[in-house]
């Protein structure tokens, strides 16, 4: 797994001469131009719009709000800063609008605390509280940030790190990514926001401390890095061999001693190996005859979909996608988002197709 870190400003005018024509016909009328004109920032603009909201469908209903907002105003875009800067502007205040009116996404464990395994899991809670996963293949990685960015682009999507951002207050979140994901300057921040370089640097003082406080000390890219693709092969090798024959002595021997496991939206967590291990025993593993693992990825994690056979439409169909922290060759923490339909709502075609999987497996 590759990481990009490039060194280029963001506060550049856009000369590109194609650019250029088609800020001239948007601003001449023509709409179609529009989709156009901000095509190459759509996805990093997603991906912002995600990292500040924590849910793939209020990203989309923040990018749609902030588009809008730039087809009306582009008469009264000057070139003065970049288009991409601008974009960015445009869209980190749609954003900061949609956090007043939307509740904060948290996971599980910041819900309550670990339940007993013996006990079962809790009715789901189907409010949009939940943080939700979001696929590698929409992660806008080709522009790039600015000198001053913190994190790596991959890292800043890591559930670890995006849980973090949530529990900021709404400028805090945007001033950390602007100047430690993008890379903006402080000025450019300060522009964007509407306040001075003074009170960024304020802001950026104290989202680090809350952040560093709830991030892991290593990274999920530096693990992986560490591990190669022949150590990822080997646990993901062993997690579907595991999951399939049902095998749980097996599965168990994959996760940490403190391992956890949770399931959105039910609000229930488990913490700890045999916990992990008698909560699977008795409430999962035997819950539908048979399963099929499929890999994939999401949050720059490794990603495994548990598909579980259904006799009504004689297929195996999506169970849950279960997002792995990995910690010295172990798995210590599975989010296990379920996409039982009845449990989450925001469950369509399109989200099997953002993640590359199948709707069904045949047997």
């Amino acid at each position: 797994m590759t990481t990009e870190r490039p060194r280029a400003t963001t506060d550049r005018p856009a000369h590109d001469a194609s650019e250029q024509q088609l800020l001239s016909s948007v601003r001449a009328g023509d709409s179609a131009a529009l989709g156009d004109l901000v095509e190459p920032y759509r996805r990093e603009l997603h991906a912002h719009c995600y990292r500040m909201l924590g849910s793939y469908a209020d990203a989309e209903d923040a990018l749609q709000d902030a588009l809008l907002r730039a087809w009306r105003g582009l008469k009264g875009f000057e070139g003065r800063s970049s288009l991409r800067s601008w974009l960015y502007q445009i869209t980190t205040n749609a954003c900061l609008r949609a956090i007043e009116r939307r509740p904060t996404r948290i996971l599980p464990v910041d819900f309550g605390p670990a339940a007993d395994p013996h006990d079962g899991p809790a009715d789901p809670i189907t409010d949009p509280i939940w943080l939700e996963p979001y696929p590698d293949s929409l992660l806008g990685l080709a522009s790039p940030a600015g000198p001053d960015a913190r994190y790596e682009q991959r890292e800043s999507v890591e559930l670890a790190f995006i849980a973090a951002l949530q529990h900021l207050p709404a400028r805090q979140r945007a001033v950390l990514i602007l100047r430690d994901v993008l890379g903006f300057s402080a000025r450019e921040t300060a522009d964007a926001l509407e306040t001075t370089s003074v009170s960024v640097d304020s802001a950026l003082q104290r989202a680090h401390k809350t952040v560093e406080e709830r991030l892991p000390s290593q990274s999920q890219q530096e693990t992986l890095r560490r591990l190669g693709d022949e150590g990822l092969s080997k646990i993901v090798e062993r997690y579907v061999d595991a999951w399939e024959r049902k095998d749980l002595d097996a599965f168990v021997a994959l996760l940490a001693e403190d391992a956890r496991i949770a399931m959105p939206p039910l609000p229930s967590w488990f913490s700890g190996r045999d916990q992990v291990g008698t909560f699977l025993r008795q409430f999962v593993i035997d819950e539908v005859p048979g399963w099929r693992v499929v890999p994939t990825s999401a949050n720059g994690q490794l990603a495994l979909v548990a598909y579980g056979w259904n006799d009504q439409v004689e297929a195996f169909r999506p169970h849950c996608l279960n997002v792995l922290t990995i910690r010295d060759g172990l798995v210590d923490e599975i989010m296990a988002f379920l996409l039982v339909d009845e449990m989450m709502p925001v469950l369509d075609p399109d989200s099997f197709d953002r993640f590359g999987l199948p709707a069904t497996i045949a047997r």
